[in-house]
């Protein structure tokens, strides 16, 4: 038997295993997320996701369980850079402006950590991480989208403070690589590391992503 422990809170990320028909608990992590000194926006995502599903993989061991099991932890971080710098999630609705400015010229990526730890039912344990990273332009918005954006209190809570598949502001032009990616879980590579686990993702991935923005999936 095979347990699929999701480690993460995010609604978003729920929504997808659940679109991918994968049977999940859910047990968000709670790790510090402060960036170190000078550290890399892909280094920083991979270390993320990969302290995320050791820190649930600590909150769920068996400790004497009879029952026995398979545990795999899929774990996920989702950081939003400009070259080197970070835009992690606002501080206030002023600081979502200035990020929305600042995104609005240029290009930015978008890089998505995701880790898959697993405790076989012999108790040996193994872990994949790896970071998709996508190159994104917005469109040019005026400030006063963006003012009606940021009183729906929407980006206060995304990295970046954006996200690509809001209805009415949709503020991507174009993207370069995975949309799901920038969503905050990147699909086929969800599919591909989780097939190492022995777990098999049958859900075709194009219209999946497509249902959720209108981009088109790496996929295709």
């Amino acid at each position: 038997m095979i347990e699929i422990i999701l480690a993460s809170a995010s609604p978003r990320r729920q929504q997808f295993f659940k679109e991918l028909g994968l049977d999940c608990t859910i047990c968000a992590a709670d790790i510090d997320e402060t960036p170190q000194p000078n550290e890399d926006p892909i280094a920083l995502a991979h270390r993320l996701a990969h302290s995320k599903a050791q820190a649930v993989a600590e909150r769920v061991a068996p400790n004497g369980r009879t029952q026995i099991r398979t545990q795999i932890i899929v774990a996920a971080d989702t950081v939003v850079a400009q070259e080197r710098e970070l835009l992690g999630k606002p501080l206030d609705a002023v600081d979502a402006v200035r990020m929305l400015r600042q995104l609005r010229t240029g290009v930015h990526q978008v890089h998505s950590g995701l880790s898959v730890w697993q405790r076989a039912a012999s108790g040996e344990t193994r872990q994949e991480t790896i970071v998709n990273s996508t190159d994104v332009v917005m469109r040019p918005y005026s400030d006063a989208e963006i003012a009606a954006y940021v009183a729906t209190g929407d980006p206060l809570d995304k990295a970046g403070a954006y996200a690509i598949q809001h209805p009415s502001f949709a503020p991507v032009q174009q993207i370069s690589g995975c949309i799901s990616g920038v969503m905050g879980l990147p699909l086929a590579d969800l599919r591909d590391l989780l097939a190492r686990f022995g777990v098999q993702i049958s859900t075709p991935l194009p219209p999946l992503c497509q249902f959720h923005a209108a981009f088109a999936c790496c996929q295709i």
